[in-house]
């Protein structure tokens, strides 16, 4: 049985939250999410708390009532605090460089990488090696570092590439005479 489902999500101030027809939105000063509650699972709004439960008491309904827990959690906390995830450019002439909602990246190939990001997500560049993501969507922010980190990812011999700034790469030695 899912232990996590049984604890409720507190609601900081500032944050709204509205329950109609099976859909859960959260409002918040970075932003707002909204999510499809699945049918076998209940959410009620009590003393700003979030409780959820199983509606049947099958193994699937209690599974998925701890997922839908997580996942309410955390739209909460998204748009409260935000998610960020830290990128780090390793190699000689690797750099990026923010632009709007526009990514320039150039990592060895021919041409440099311009990558658009999408609605909610922002990228800064505190210096030309490091891509710091920001957004309220936990999902969305940890999809486009990975894209970001697809388009170079570290090579075991040498460690150049796109990694994530808590990443360890193992290395490799290299071939002998």
């Amino acid at each position: 049985m899912s232990r996590i489902a049984n604890s409720p999500v507190d609601l900081p101030s500032g944050v709204e939250v509205n329950i109609a027809n099976g859909m859960v939105s959260v409002k918040g000063s970075i932003g707002s999410l909204e999510l499809q509650l699945h049918e076998l699972v209940n959410i009620v709004n009590e003393d700003n708390q979030l409780k959820l439960s199983a509606k049947k008491e099958s193994k699937e309904a209690v599974a998925m009532t701890g997922t839908f827990r997580s996942l309410v959690n955390n739209m909460v906390e998204g748009v409260s605090n935000g998610f960020e995830k830290k990128l780090e450019l390793i190699g000689v002439g690797y750099r990026a460089k923010a632009q709007g909602n526009t990514l320039n990246i150039t990592v060895g190939y021919s041409h440099p990488i311009d990558y658009t990001l999408p609605e909610g997500i922002t990228a800064d560049t505190p210096s030309q090696t490091e891509i710091v993501i920001k957004g309220a969507d936990k999902q969305l922010v940890g999809q486009v570092a990975a894209e970001i980190r697809s388009f170079r990812p570290p090579e075991p011999y040498k460690g150049k590439g796109i990694r994530y700034a808590d990443e360890r790469v193992f290395r490799k030695e290299a071939k002998k005479k």
